[in-house]
């Protein structure tokens, strides 16, 4: 694990600087300083409203007795997601926005529910039932 964060620490700013630098040649440098700014401000306006849903269907789950578990998981993608929109960059605000936009997020949500399985059946992830 400690492997995968390190090379993320590395690659990501690289491909996030490739991106700033293909995309201002294309559109210039002051358009590219807005369609950063407007992203930031157009995902965290998503991830807000995202959220309050997410959050207001576990709640309605929960008051029904039942266990949120897939709408955990979805809020834990929209999070996510929150985090990469908060990271400048276009590689990180694309993947941000899929996991934060209800039609492409059920993608994360099966990668995610995949290795939590992966996790449980190995014994490093654990639950208790009461």
């Amino acid at each position: 694990m400690r492997k995968w964060i390190a090379v993320l620490i590395v690659v990501v700013p690289i491909v996030e600087f490739w991106g700033y630098v293909e995309v201002a040649e294309r559109l210039g440098v002051g358009k590219t300083i807005f369609l950063t700014l407007a992203t930031s401000v157009i995902g965290g306006l998503m991830m807000q409203f995202e959220g309050r849903k997410v959050l207001a269907d576990a709640k309605a789950q929960m008051n029904g007795r039942q266990i949120p578990g897939k709408t955990m998981i979805e809020g834990m993608c929209v999070f996510g997601g929150g985090i990469l929109l908060l990271i400048p960059g276009f590689v990180t605000d694309i993947i941000g926005f899929t996991m934060v936009f209800p039609l492409t997020r059920p993608l994360y949500r099966l990668l995610l529910m995949k290795w939590i399985g992966k996790k449980i059946k190995d014994g490093s992830i654990t639950f208790f039932r009461r």
